[in-house]
């Protein structure tokens, strides 16, 4: 894997270089307590959890194709075969089909939806020999941001679409020389041309910009290149009598914010809930199964409207860089009460810890941590968007404008977005200040903000848990060197 020290985005126009350093945002993800992010490479990570879920008695039966999947009010019947003829069946309580688009259930069922406001088309490949950016542009000091590029994920911005560039060899560690590459384009803006391959596509496509041509002039792919349709797509239902949709065979938008892995895994965490306590009690009825079914519709329909905006705000980069805040304070809000709601729950007696931590994170819809406001906001935001001319310059100064206003006023602002907001490039390497210790106006909070996030949960216990888990993840660290030095001698 690669590490993940950011999200960083630069905004290019056509036929021109990318020396306007102020059109640059590095969005630095907290170090502490959990270190930096990861990028996964996934051909390692999904045997990684393969091996593990094995370990734990699960079956895995490779090259199977499912034939039918019968479900009646007892059970669940699924029928495979490994060579094409129906040779197998199993007898299920219930069936999770995590089949990504083409899902059996989706199918069968007819549930597939389209009707999405995100309209963007893939072209990707992974590649050798992809510098970091900073060799073909201006260094770090003078970007003046905390981590160089190659250190995250590279967004490349322009009009009508977005690329990505994801080294899996960027840190002293690293031993994987790939680096995932892919263009994201609104086809109504950038129809794919007739008789072209993708690669060719590709290489022409970069060739407007010319310091994103610099970067892959030696760039090699090492795989066959991939090019989609549009590939936003739903579900009219997640869940039914003893099944559910699960990760991409719900839905899915648009990797532009990179959370395509959050979704799918508190998808499994809730769903895990729930067939917990329906095997406890044998009802496997779909309203024991409605919180799947309301998270998973959030998320996608959250991630939706949040990326089709964005695209919209690519088209002047001041309003992106406004824009840009909103899903900052968004993803922040939603950390804050992921951990906040754990912590919460690690005061109770075992019995009630996992009933109170689900009960505290139904309410989340991707970004904002459930948080009213933030949806009030975030509404108001979209409206303006949405309603916006982007071929008038008046209307969208007048956008933008709107869009900073709304953003300044709100009270629960943390002072490094607001930095952001009022034309900071980055956020700070290091988020542990003095201020956020202060009554009130610290982190905590006041008012419907702290009651939401931290209810009646004291400073001094946030403290605490933070260094308690600082710890926790220190001693792992601890353990997981002491097996290298053994397996080196």
């Amino acid at each position: 894997h690669g590490v993940k020290r950011h999200f960083s985005y630069l905004y290019h126009q056509e036929n021109q270089t990318q020396f306007d350093l102020d059109k640059t945002l590095q969005a630095v993800i907290p170090k502490d307590p959990y270190g930096h992010e990861l990028h996964i490479y996934r051909q390692d990570s999904d045997y990684f959890l393969t091996a593990v879920a094995v370990r734990y008695g699960a079956t895995v039966l490779q090259n199977t194709r499912i034939q039918d999947i019968d479900i009646d009010d007892q059970g669940v019947d699924i029928r495979w075969s490994s060579t094409g003829d129906i040779q197998k069946g199993i007898r299920a309580h219930y069936v999770v089909d995590a089949g990504g688009y083409r899902s059996i259930l989706a199918e069968k069922f007819g549930l597939r939806e389209h009707s999405l406001q995100t309209h963007s088309r893939a072209i990707f490949t992974h590649m050798l020999d992809v510098p970091c950016y900073h060799r073909v542009s201006a260094n770090k000091t003078d970007f003046g941001i905390p981590f160089r590029l190659s250190e995250g994920t590279l967004h490349h911005l322009f009009e009508g679409g977005w690329l990505w560039v994801i080294p899996f060899d960027n840190h002293a560690c690293g031993t994987n020389p790939l680096c995932s590459v892919g263009l994201m384009l609104d086809p109504r803006i950038h129809p794919q041309p007739e008789k072209t391959s993708p690669e060719a596509e590709f290489y022409a496509f970069i060739d407007r910009f010319p310091t994103i041509q610099t970067q892959f002039h030696q760039a090699k792919p090492v795989r066959a290149w991939t090019r989609t349709g549009r590939i936003q797509y739903g579900a009219k239902r997640i869940v039914g009598e003893r099944f559910c949709l699960l990760g991409h065979a719900a839905g899915f938008i648009d990797p532009l914010f990179s959370k395509g892995l959050y979704t799918a895994l508190f998808s499994v965490s809730i769903l895990a809930d729930r067939l917990l306590s329906a095997h406890q009690t044998g009802d496997y009825s779909t309203e024991q199964f409605l919180a799947v079914e309301e998270m998973t519709q959030a998320f996608i329909q959250t991630n939706d409207r949040l990326i089709a905006n964005a695209y919209k705000a690519f088209e002047h980069y001041p309003l992106w860089s406004a824009y840009s805040v909103l899903w900052l304070l968004g993803a922040y809000l939603e950390l804050v009460k992921l951990t906040s709601a754990r912590a919460q729950a690690s005061q109770l007696p075992r019995s009630d810890r996992r009933k109170h931590y689900y009960d505290q994170v139904r309410s989340l819809k991707l970004v904002g941590g459930g948080f009213p406001a933030f949806d009030a906001l975030a509404e108001q935001v979209y409206t303006i968007l949405e309603q916006t001319d982007l071929d008038s310059k008046r209307a969208v100064e007048q956008a933008t404008q709107q869009i900073y206003q709304l953003l300044v006023a709100v009270p629960w602002l943390p002072g490094p977005f607001r930095d952001v907001l009022n034309g900071k490039n980055h956020l700070p390497f290091n988020k542990i200040r003095p201020s956020l210790f202060k009554a009130e106006q610290g982190f905590l909070g006041n008012g419907q903000y702290r009651e939401h996030f931290f209810g009646k949960t004291p400073l001094s216990f946030v403290i605490q848990f933070f260094v308690s888990e600082k710890a926790r993840v220190m001693q792992q660290k601890f353990k997981w060197l002491s097996r290298q030095f053994d397996i080196a001698a």
